[in-house]
């Protein structure tokens, strides 16, 4: 299935979100799975929304995520260029083709006059779709509309027939005849649709399989009926696209997952510190699986296992929960260099660090990554764990502050000073067998309770990497200081 050649086709409008991955993540698995042609264009002739920013960010976005291209933006390829605005010229004139072939008309109705009848044929219980209005208007009536000052749109001539086709994931698909109104093609500025762009660059570019939203489902008919009609004019040599539609993504209260939920925003998983292939992960399960109870796969391992018929057509809840544990999964997946390096931008954004980190910060990150690494779910979790070790006098969070200290805190801090001050040998092994010595042996008090208030002095908080390891990072000065900052406190 060398010849497969699938494409991933969005708008530069807004912030790339995950729906937008996970149909891009499928299309490239499919791709990579047959040994076909992964192609990346970009369909910006709305120039009214379309954004260089958000052009840019969906190449970034495909570059994190590590989905590569054959075809597209800076590489290229044979059926270039690929981005719409670049190809204006193709769209006119298929446009002219297919109005001189009788597969298109221009239609003068206005806006008004569209909604007037659209309520109409609602109040008859009709479908409130085109009526046709303008199909079979002489040359004299559009010549008076033209000469009214009517502007004019392109609307494409449906056959008068059922649209039956065998959908990759949903098996066979009827739209019966009268059911797909007259769609538009070309605005009356001139400006080329989606209707028309969409499958003239699929033709033209030999796109063989469509893998797309459920949401588009109702654009196939339309599109079956303008490759027909290419092929009829020779403007294409066929075959006609498989087209395969991918089950929603839900959010809550099973509703289709929005570009306005915080949880769809691919920029929130970058700035939250989820790792690109973690995010991938668990995007391919939504509505896919390689079968058995195998979740933890890289992108690579899920190319090789990709079949469409393992995509399930019922729809994909997104659980961020799960998300965020198989993120987790990934993170105590790396070796520690790796998981240092991919540490160090988020503590350098945050602060905790330098820009660059000078070579202590460094060995300070490598020497903790172990302590954090098994508690951390995404890498932006690491500034609040770790900030404690880099800064010269630590802040107390005042919640967790009055949650601990009393009058037994204030004595364990003090036997944990007295005992601490005592040791020659400052190490992980001695700071815990000085403490349990001096807190649960000597005063009688149960591990929580006696080593709470010392984590809050040392950490700033009540929760933390471990204790004993901490202390031994950050030395006997800075522990004891701390011991006695918020004693005295």
């Amino acid at each position: 299935m060398s010849d497969v050649r699938v494409r991933f086709c969005p708008s530069p409008t807004g912030n790339p979100h995950v729906g937008m991955v996970r149909t891009a993540l499928f299309n490239w698995a499919f791709a990579r799975h047959t040994g076909g042609t992964f192609v990346f264009r970009i369909e910006d002739t709305d120039s009214a929304r379309d954004s260089e920013e958000s052009y840019d960010a969906l190449l970034a976005a495909l570059r994190w995520l590590g989905l590569d291209w054959d075809e597209g933006p800076e590489v290229g390829g044979p059926y270039g260029p690929y981005r719409q605005s670049e190809r204006r010229e193709n769209y006119s004139a298929m446009v002219q083709r297919l109005l001189e072939s009788g597969h298109a008309y221009e239609c003068f109705c206005s806006p008004e006059e569209l909604e007037v009848r659209r309520k109409q044929a609602m109040a008859e219980k009709r479908a409130p779709g085109y009526d046709g209005h303008c199909r079979d208007l002489s040359a004299e009536q559009r010549a008076i509309f033209t000469a009214e000052g009517r502007e004019a749109v392109v609307r494409f001539r449906m056959p008068d027939r059922d649209f039956t086709w065998n959908d990759l994931i949903r098996g066979d698909i009827t739209f019966a005849a009268g059911q797909v109104p007259d769609y538009v093609l070309q605005r009356a500025n001139g400006e080329p649709l989606y209707t028309l762009v969409n499958p003239v660059d699929d033709a033209a570019m030999h796109i063989t399989h469509v893998l797309r939203g459920e949401d588009l489902l109702s654009s196939t008919p339309r599109q079956i009926a303008l490759y027909e009609a290419m092929i009829e004019i020779d403007a294409f040599a066929g075959p006609v696209p498989q087209f395969g539609h991918l089950p929603y993504v839900m959010g809550e209260g099973n509703k289709k997952l929005s570009k306005r939920d915080p949880e769809s925003s691919l920029q929130m998983y970058r700035d939250e510190g989820y790792l690109p292939e973690g995010l991938v992960n668990y995007l391919a399960l939504l509505g896919w699986s390689p079968g058995g109870d195998v979740e933890f796969f890289s992108k690579q391992q899920m190319a090789e296992s990709f079949t469409l018929e393992r995509v399930n057509p019922n729809p994909a809840r997104f659980d961020l929960k799960k998300c965020t544990a198989i993120n987790g999964d990934w993170i105590r997946s790396l070796g520690a260099q790796e998981l240092v390096d991919r540490l160090l931008p988020y503590l350098v954004r945050d602060g905790v660090v330098s820009d660059p980190p000078s070579p202590a910060q460094v060995d300070l990150v490598r020497a903790v990554v172990p302590l954090i690494s098994e508690r951390m779910e995404t890498l932006g979790q690491a500034s609040g764990m770790v900030g404690f070790l880099f800064v010269d006098e630590v802040v107390v969070d005042p919640d967790d502050a009055a949650k601990i200290m009393g009058e037994e805190a204030v004595q364990v801090l003090g036997a944990a000073h007295e005992a601490l001050s005592e040791l020659s040998d400052w190490s992980t092994e001695s700071i815990e067998a000085a403490l349990r010595a001096a807190l649960i042996d000597g005063l009688g008090l149960k591990p929580k309770v006696a080593f709470g208030p010392v984590r809050l002095a040392v950490t700033g908080r009540r929760v933390s990497p471990p204790l004993f390891e901490s202390m031994d990072l950050l030395g006997p000065d800075t522990s004891l200081a701390r011991i006695a900052a918020l004693r005295g406190a």
